[in-house]
């Protein structure tokens, strides 16, 4: 399972990519423009869930301009954008935004969100992005990686959730706590990446 650390590219973060070959890739947000490292794995998210977390109106301009910047520099993909928690605001989104972001060439990433199940992803959604609400997200990720062979999990902060969605069968996770948070998260990070490394599969029951 690949880790993207979210909007960061300091010292700590580029030592582990350069000591765990592969595993790590970066998450950018519409929040925190950083330019793409070349040779880097990286995905773009559409900042709504920032926006919801802090408040404040989404807009959809910080995206666009992103992607007609960043496009030809191939993300992984490209999280539509989507409306926390809401299953039928979210696919009205997709449907909105789809055609304009296919046009830029990148796969696009579709996030599923509570009250969803797998017959709600559109057929040209490239990546599942498992978002909504932390109960429901843990609860039915299972149902998510049984379903698609692509399937990314979204707020993933420790050391036993890292666990829980590798197990799951993951493809790719993100966070934004490894290196904002304390000691003991940045710990779990390296152990999960040293143990997933030598193949060890600890086994976590989801919640």
């Amino acid at each position: 399972m690949i880790v993207m650390p979210s909007n960061n590219t300091g010292f700590e973060c580029g030592f582990l990519f350069g000591k765990h070959p592969g595993r790590l890739g970066h998450l950018h947000s519409v929040d925190a423009l950083r330019e793409p490292r070349q040779g880097v794995p990286w995905a773009l998210d559409n900042g709504v869930f920032g926006a919801f977390t802090q408040g404040r109106p989404w807009s959809e301009e910080p995206l666009y301009t992103f992607i007609e910047s960043y496009a030809a520099w191939k993300p992984a993909w490209v999280v539509v954008p989507d409306s926390v928690g809401n299953r039928d605001e979210t696919l009205r989104l997709w449907e909105h935004h789809h055609p304009a972001l296919s046009a830029f060439g990148v796969p696009l990433a579709f996030a599923a969100q509570d009250g969803m199940i797998p017959d709600d992803v559109p057929q040209d959604a490239a990546v599942v992005f498992v978002g909504g609400s932390t109960s429901w997200k843990w609860r039915n990720l299972k149902t998510w990686t049984d379903a698609f062979p692509r399937v990314h999990v979204g707020r993933v902060n420790t050391y036993r959730l890292l666990w829980m969605a590798h197990n799951a069968g993951a493809e790719s996770c993100d966070g934004t706590g490894w290196f904002r948070g304390d000691a003991q998260q940045l710990a779990g990070l390296r152990q999960y990446l040293e143990e997933s490394d030598r193949g060890e599969h600890p086994q976590l029951e989801l919640l």
